[in-house]
């Protein structure tokens, strides 16, 4: 693991591009885990897949946590809208759809 500063070619930095891109999809994948055993508490205690009032806690989340790190919290936002809509629709394949639920 080299530190950006000691990347003296573009060898080196896709290397380590690759690797962090390899341990992104592995924390993903992790991840959707959890959103997977949240989806089996769900069924038992009849949630829908979208509460928003969690939603918005991790975007609020994730924003802080791109201004702590230096990036830009609206583009951050943005993709981890994206991460939560699909988890959703992860969750939906397994509840069925929020739409069809007692609520």
């Amino acid at each position: 693991m080299r530190k950006p500063a000691d990347c003296t070619t573009m060898a080196h930095i896709r290397a380590e591009i690759d690797r962090l891109d390899d341990d992104l999809v592995r924390l993903f994948a992790e991840r959707a885990g959890y959103i997977d055993r949240a989806a089996e508490i769900k069924a038992g205690v009849d949630l829908p897949a979208r509460i928003n009032d969690r939603v918005e806690e991790v975007v609020q989340n994730v924003r802080r946590h791109a201004e702590t790190y230096g990036l830009p919290p609206d583009l951050v936002e943005k993709l981890w809208r994206r991460l939560i809509d699909w988890s959703i629709a992860r969750e939906e394949s397994r509840l069925g759809p929020d739409s069809l639920r007692k609520g």
